[in-house]
């Protein structure tokens, strides 16, 4: 069960709808939106029921919820959630374009690679500061040194980033420069870390697994929700299956599955689904149809380069092309792609 309070709701409003599950041998875990509080409820759902929580000031309503992620669900609220990263507001009312190098190599690559993006018309960018690798002999990334190049490149194109966090101890460091922190697909089911960045309080982009279902991809965004932060975007980025002719397989029905089963927005990385460059454009166009609430695409300068999938990069010719169409696809769709700032 969940209890959605109203708008206007007080600490005190919040404190007193705990006291009464707690009171009655239950627990409450409370998660703050821009717009609502919800109160996930554990515990003996009979006991919940003859309890007067509907009755309790700031109460809009009391819902019992079906599914086991519950603070995540579509059932736990009305409308789907918007989430802010800066000024930039990810939901279904736009479309977020999120464009940047896969790893953050030297300043001038990033530099380069940000204004890149702001060209294209970027929302959001991307960088990896920290690089989980399959092999150990591989370029890893630059850690703070990373960071603080992100920071500059926001500095000077005004645009908020979104950097990965692999390691609990990290998420401090990560947090303290990163207007958005990514859980990646090999650290969706890391719960110490999930938890770690649903108490740093900053949006999170949430990558499915490679092998993981969909049910498991929300049950990892419930264990930020549970920490009380709600501020989660979900990212699809391909799964693992029998098909060797891609680096993965883009499932792109998970979108409206994820978006009909949850109020979280719902994003595409193309990128790494694909593997290749000839991919991208087709498969980011494919998760606009679909009603996506953004695409993640890797760009890069020199993308021959690249330390890191270069052969799945953008240069900035092609990203401004691509970004021309997925405009024009989203518009068609009753999309806005202008920024949205928070009032």
């Amino acid at each position: 069960m969940v209890v959605v309070m109203q708008p206007g709701a007080g600490d005190e409003d919040i404190a007193r709808v705990v006291r009464t599950v707690e009171e009655a041998g239950g627990e409450a875990f409370v998660s703050r939106g821009k717009q609502r509080t919800i109160i996930g409820l554990v515990g003996e759902t009979q006991t919940f029921l003859s309890l007067p929580l509907q009755a309790l000031p700031g109460v809009e309503s009391v819902v019992q919820i079906g599914r086991p992620y519950k603070l995540v669900s579509a059932e736990s609220h009305p409308e789907p959630s918007s989430i802010h990263v800066g000024g930039v507001e990810i939901g279904r009312r736009g479309f977020t374009l999120i464009l940047g190098p896969c790893a953050v190599e030297s300043a001038e690559q990033t530099l380069e690679s940000a204004r890149m993006a702001k060209e294209a018309g970027a929302h959001i960018l991307r960088g990896g500061a920290y690089k989980p690798r399959t092999s150990p002999y591989t370029f890893q990334g630059l850690g703070r040194d990373g960071l603080e190049i992100l920071a500059a490149a926001r500095e000077e194109t005004g645009l908020p980033f979104v950097t990965e966090v692999l390691e609990t101890r990290d998420v401090e460091l990560v947090a303290s420069y990163a207007d958005m922190l990514q859980v990646g697909a090999r650290n969706m089911q890391n719960f110490s870390l999930l938890k770690e960045v649903g108490r740093s309080g900053k949006p999170v982009l949430l990558k499915r697994g490679f092998s993981n279902t969909i049910e498991e991809w929300l049950l990892a965004a419930e264990y930020i929700a549970q920490q009380g932060n709600l501020q989660i975007v979900l990212c699809e980025r391909g799964i693992r299956t029998f098909e060797p002719s891609t680096r993965n397989t883009l499932d792109i029905s998970a979108v409206p599955v994820a978006q009909s089963l949850s109020h979280l927005p719902v994003v595409v990385d193309p990128s790494h689904a694909s593997g290749k460059r000839a991919l991208v454009p087709p498969l980011a166009r494919a998760a606009v149809a679909a009603g996506a609430d953004g695409v993640m695409i890797d760009i890069h300068p020199e993308p021959t380069r690249a330390l890191v999938d270069g052969a799945q990069a953008l240069s900035g010719e092609e990203a401004k092309r691509l970004a021309q169409d997925l405009q024009l696809l989203a518009a068609l769709l009753g999309r806005s792609t202008e920024t949205r700032v928070r009032a």
